[in-house]
């Protein structure tokens, strides 16, 4: 149970240090349906797969090494870091490559190495230079701005060629995310780690997108807590999904920790408890709508 729509394992495990064979031994122990490793890079798939493949070999119990191959999927993706938005059309052009060239060979292993979804990929204008994007706001001039809208777009545009779900990253951008998403007239994925309010949802949920809840919904302190009830609960049973984001986000009451996916249930937990649901029955239909969103054919 407990499925986790949206996490980086090569960070956690290279940058950060956590044990990821232990993380995914304990997923299995509790029979994790669904894990997606999530792309930011042009050039990082193959590196991504081969981390996770090395800490699955190293799972001693070999059921639980098969159930971690059973739920493990990729995402491609690239997420706006300034470099990126200014070598676009090299790096998308690069990114499609890559998802070309994968899981061409069904001998390779059992791993599910074929793409699932595009992503993550959107806008940020969250400016925080000691933050882990360390996002400028002096590095964002008109062409740096346009280039972001078009790296978006054309990631969009690559979405419906491959007929994928497409994983959005939208940080204080919510018009122009909008605005992007219109333009492209593609609606078919996920509004990732969301954190705008319950009208701006309403706009994402009428154009048909999902919406995911990270271990930041816990983190609401009081005179907004109520609001951000009412957004849980508002959105439907068919456009729920959770997710960790880990490394980063680590929920109530792991906040300030370095994050896995199995900190995720604390996320389920608060979003249940909210919706007036047990933790089990959340669980199931988020794992529902993983099922829809990324194996059933529109």
């Amino acid at each position: 149970m407990f499925s986790d729509t949206h996490f980086h394992f090569r960070t956690m495990t290279e940058e950060w240090d956590l044990n990821g064979v232990e993380t995914l031994t304990t997923l299995a122990q509790r029979d994790c349906k669904f894990g997606l490793d999530i792309g930011t890079r042009a050039d990082d798939l193959e590196k991504r797969q081969n981390c996770i493949e090395k800490a699955i070999v190293q799972i001693e119990d070999s059921k639980l090494a098969q159930k971690v191959r059973d739920f493990m999927y990729f995402s491609a993706g690239i997420w706006p870091d300034v470099e990126s938005i200014h070598n676009r059309e090299k790096c998308v052009s690069e990114l499609k490559k890559s998802i070309e060239q994968v899981g061409t060979d069904p001998e390779q292993d059992t791993l599910h190495r074929k793409i699932i979804a595009l992503g993550e990929f959107g806008l940020d204008h969250h400016w925080n230079p000691s933050g882990v994007d360390g996002r400028k706001e002096e590095d964002f001039d008109a062409q740096t701005y346009k280039g972001e809208r078009e790296l978006f777009e054309m990631q969009l545009e690559l979405a419906r060629e491959l007929s994928l779900p497409a994983i959005i990253h939208s940080r204080d951008a919510f018009e122009d995310t909008l605005d992007c998403i219109k333009n492209v007239g593609y609606h078919n994925g996920i509004i990732h780690c969301y954190s705008y309010g319950l009208e701006e949802a309403k706009a994402f949920l009428d154009l048909g997108w999902y919406i995911s809840f990270s271990g930041s919904i816990t983190y609401n302190k009081k005179a907004k807590l109520e609001a951000a009830k009412e957004l849980v609960r508002y959105v439907p049973e068919d456009r729920i999904l959770c997710e960790t984001d880990a490394p980063y986000l680590a929920p109530v009451p792991m906040r300030g920790q370095p994050n896995t996916p199995v900190f995720v249930e604390h996320t389920y937990n608060f979003v249940a408890e909210t919706r007036g649901q047990t933790p089990e029955e959340l669980s199931n239909l988020v794992d529902e709508n993983i099922q829809k969103l990324f194996f059933c054919k529109n």
